[in-house]
């Protein structure tokens, strides 16, 4: 495997850019190097980056177990890049980090609620090729959730999904985003538990 990035980084120039960056330095902190990489095609990045920003405006769904879900699909996937900026986003967003750094060994940890291991159980069996979700996780989780709570999971997880495997065939790697801010690193699992 890769550890490098499989594209060159492109200059990101003009106007649309500008905001671009200013857009990201406001959210991030930094301008994150995977934009360099979309902007080869930035038709393909706005589409992306606005459909992200309608995902994240969701609210059927509890924002914690949204951040738990969409980290526990990351770390499932092995996207380094989603798991490090959606930790640093949990933090912005006052969600609990104490709980969303425990996601990445959610099976071993003792932090979390049966309905949030459904929830990243959930997260995994979607994210499996083929689907292992079953009927029985289903009716579980809509004795918790509600049938519009359950399709943004799903459509979280979706989500997720599609940005997590395309850095990974790109190669983007962390930019250690949850780092710059003093969080702890996230915990890691000490066996593997698939």
């Amino acid at each position: 495997m890769s550890t490098s990035v499989r594209i060159p980084s492109a200059e990101i120039t003009g106007l649309y850019g500008g905001m671009v960056k200013m857009f990201a330095r406001k959210m991030f902190g930094q301008v994150p190097e995977s934009l360099g990489y979309m902007w080869h095609n930035t038709r393909v990045l706005k589409d992306t980056m606005g459909f992200g920003q309608k995902v994240h405006k969701w609210d059927r769904l509890d924002p914690d177990l949204a951040s738990y879900a969409t980290i526990a699909t990351a770390a499932f996937i092995g996207c380094s890049f989603c798991v490090d900026l959606n930790y640093f986003m949990a933090h912005n967003e006052g969600l609990d980090t104490a709980k969303a750094r425990e996601v990445p060994r959610w099976r071993e940890s003792d932090v979390f609620t049966p309905l949030e291991r459904r929830v990243m159980e959930y997260a995994e069996a979607m994210s499996q090729t083929p689907s292992a979700v079953s009927d029985e996780l289903v009716e579980a989780l809509l004795e918790d959730l509600d049938p519009a709570s359950l399709l943004e999971l799903t459509s979280r997880v979706g989500f997720m999904n599609a940005t997590a495997r395309g850095n990974i065939a790109l190669g983007i790697r962390s930019q250690e985003f949850a780092a710059a801010c003093g969080l702890e690193p996230m915990a890691t699992p000490s066996s593997a538990t698939v």
